[in-house]
């Protein structure tokens, strides 16, 4: 059996970036219904792979997939670890300047 894979990406990977056999779409969505369950009866998809965005922008794909029953399995996010943040420019310069004098010390 072989495994082949279609790829959308907006981007095409980095230079020596390693890429299974398949084809690499390059695309920027979001697309249609349509679009997306002609394009897996087009290249005969019978699983998807898809990272949780957290977005609608994807939801397509995965009505796509529930009408044509083709399983999906779908990857997590990973956690994002809890970092101080600002609200604006000046709130981040703060922050800058209490780590500098932090460091002074």
């Amino acid at each position: 059996m072989t495994i082949w894979f279609l790829m959308p990406a907006i981007d095409h990977p980095v230079l020596n970036t390693p890429v299974p056999n398949g084809k690499l779409l390059l695309a920027r969505g979001s697309f249609s219904l349509e679009d997306e369950r002609q394009l897996l009866l087009e290249y005969q998809i019978d699983t998807i792979v898809s990272k949780n965005s957290g977005g609608g922008s994807t939801y397509a794909k995965i009505a796509a997939t529930r009408q044509l029953k083709i399983p999906v399995v779908m990857v997590q996010r990973p956690q994002i670890p809890h970092v101080e943040q600002a609200a604006d420019v000046e709130g981040a310069i703060a922050w800058l300047i209490k780590q500098l004098l932090v460091i002074s010390f």
